[in-house]
């Protein structure tokens, strides 16, 4: 394993000296670096750790490594895509951590996760772990870092007691699962004793003051970007949507005091700036971040934009991204039939779609993309074929603009009101079909994988008994056909693949995630999923 390539990195942040009884703390990305390092979550949770001098902190990826510490203290995951999950297991094994929590003595390092899969559901990983940080790290890492600097000497049951009183760590080993028979759901999840709390309450920072990049390096999957949040969560609520329904309620970062600042520090570095964010135009001052970004000091600046809402798509907006060397916008549109649309709570006009195009052409810009989605509750063929006529249209409308669909399968997922709905058995098809009716006519159609959709259902609507079946799935690959072969070994032991991915399930019945609260309450989720009325639809 290499070291990491330091000498390329520019730092934007003051690490501190580490005292001599400083915790030796390893924080790991179970991915290579120029994934890891691309990741704002973790960037910014390794400058906090650094910035302590009661914390001695090296970096772990799986292709590169700071000097690691004899002793390791605690190790830390940032986790932020699924399928990452077989990386951290082989991490552990490397280091000679035993996978399974309740495998770990005194002599082993306090394993602790975060990351938006964890904050989602991290009940299939849960035996995977002593602590996990559910919520937004501004609020959560000072307060664990201070308890476990103060409990350095205690044991680890004393230690993980007394973290199940800082708000937001969550110590799945004190709490138990009942089921209604191995194959059955869950029937209750309560903590092993009174003093343990019931229920663990997602963290939410509510400042204005956002994540910003903490190093810039060539070698970043985005080379030499400096990355900036400009809002968190999304007003719209789409039924459908983690990104906006877990990170609840919308902020928006300063102007003043947030973003051009960052904005400064980090062009004094680097010429590539990426604005972040799941509704990035909808900040209310972003007009006034365009008119900030089209200075002629600014000139020579490469600007990417996160996904935007279809009807902010303005000539002005078009024409910045232009001078900045953008050439494509990207935009979600989830489908063109406007009655899925209603369904999905997307609150877009079909007209609109057609005015962002055209805005997009006369502004400069080259290409858009388009995201959708295949499966969606409520939806029939008949809204598919809305969603290629749409696309027909748009090419018409503005002709010479690159269109490109990329088109997922609908996945569950934890705290959205669209928890409760399977994944539909029969979106595979329905990707083919926009396949067959697009690509011939010159439209640039590139479907997710509905096999890897699968098993992010399987994934984000699991409980506990997953642990060892994804423990095993590592040793037979990790292809649809590998999850299956699984099951077959555990047949009988948990439920089938289709009671996680395909069953819908009932309002009434309880979660594995129903200890774990997110910004809404269940309730309020269901009364938002009725809101839908996709059970009076045919499917």
């Amino acid at each position: 394993m290499a070291p990491l390539p330091l000498s390329d990195e520019t730092l934007l942040f003051e690490p501190a000296a580490p005292h001599d009884e400083a915790l030796a703390v390893v924080f790991a990305f179970p991915n290579q670096y120029t994934v890891g390092i691309t990741s704002l979550g973790y960037q910014v949770v390794w400058a906090t750790l650094a910035r302590r001098a009661d914390v001695s902190v090296s970096r772990l990826f799986t292709d590169g490594h700071e000097p690691l510490p004899a002793t390791i203290d605690v190790l830390g995951f940032s986790l932020s895509w699924e399928l990452d999950y077989a990386n951290l297991l082989t991490q552990l094994e490397t280091l000679d951590i035993p996978i399974f929590a309740q495998d770990r003595s005194d002599t082993h390092p306090l394993v602790f996760g975060g990351g938006p899969v964890l904050t989602a559901n991290p009940e299939p990983f849960a035996n995977f772990f002593d602590v996990i940080l559910l919520g937004d790290g501004e609020t959560l890492l000072d307060d664990f870092f201070d308890a476990l600097v103060e409990l350095k000497s205690a044991s680890r049951a004393e230690t993980l007691r007394h973290l199940t009183k800082v708000p937001g760590l969550y110590i799945p080993s004190l709490y138990s699962v009942t089921y209604d028979g191995p194959t059955g759901g869950i029937r209750a999840i309560a903590p092993l004793e009174t003093d343990i709390p019931a229920t663990v309450q997602k963290q939410t920072y509510r400042g204005n003051v956002l994540s910003a990049s903490t190093v810039v390096t060539p070698h970043a999957a985005w080379e030499n970007i400096f990355m900036v949040e400009v809002v968190r969560s999304c007003p719209e609520m789409c039924r459908f949507c983690l990104a906006s329904y877990l990170t609840l309620p919308f902020r928006t970062a300063s102007l003043e005091e947030s973003l051009l600042p960052a904005i400064e520090r980090g062009l004094a570095v680097t010429n590539r700036l990426g604005l972040l964010g799941a509704s990035v135009t909808q900040h209310p001052e972003f007009e006034t971040l365009l008119d900030y970004l089209n200075k002629p000091q600014f000139d020579d600046v490469r600007l990417s934009l996160a996904s935007v809402r279809t009807n902010t798509v303005t000539p002005k907006l078009a024409e910045t991204l232009t001078r900045h060397d953008s050439r494509s916008i990207t935009i979600a549109i989830e489908s063109g039939s406007e009655r899925v649309r209603q369904i999905v709570n997307k609150k877009l006009e079909t007209d609109d779609i057609e005015h962002a195009a055209v805005n997009a052409k006369a502004g400069g810009l080259s290409a858009m993309k388009l995201y959708g989605m295949a499966g969606v509750p409520g939806e029939t063929m008949a809204d598919l074929e809305q969603t290629v006529a749409l696309m027909l249209r748009l090419k018409k409308a503005a002709p010479g603009l690159r269109l490109t669909l990329g088109c997922s399968t609908f996945v569950p997922k934890a705290h959205t009101p669209f928890q409760w709905r399977g994944v539909n058995p029969e979106a595979e098809k329905r990707l083919k079909y926009l396949q067959k009716h697009l690509r011939p006519k010159g439209i640039d159609f590139r479907p997710e994988s509905y096999n890897w959709s699968v098993i992010q259902a399987l994934i984000s609507r699991g409980d506990r008994r997953l642990a060892p079946l994804l423990e095993r799935v590592r040793h037979y690959g990790d292809s649809l056909g590998s999850y299956r072969r699984a099951f077959k070994d555990f047949q009988g032991q948990i439920p089938p693949l289709e009671y996680y991915v395909h069953e819908d399930w009932d309002l009434s019945q309880p979660l594995p995630w129903d200890h774990l609260l997110g910004p809404l309450p269940k309730a309020t989720l269901q009364k938002h999923f009725e809101a839908a009325g996709v059970e009076a639809v045919a499917v």
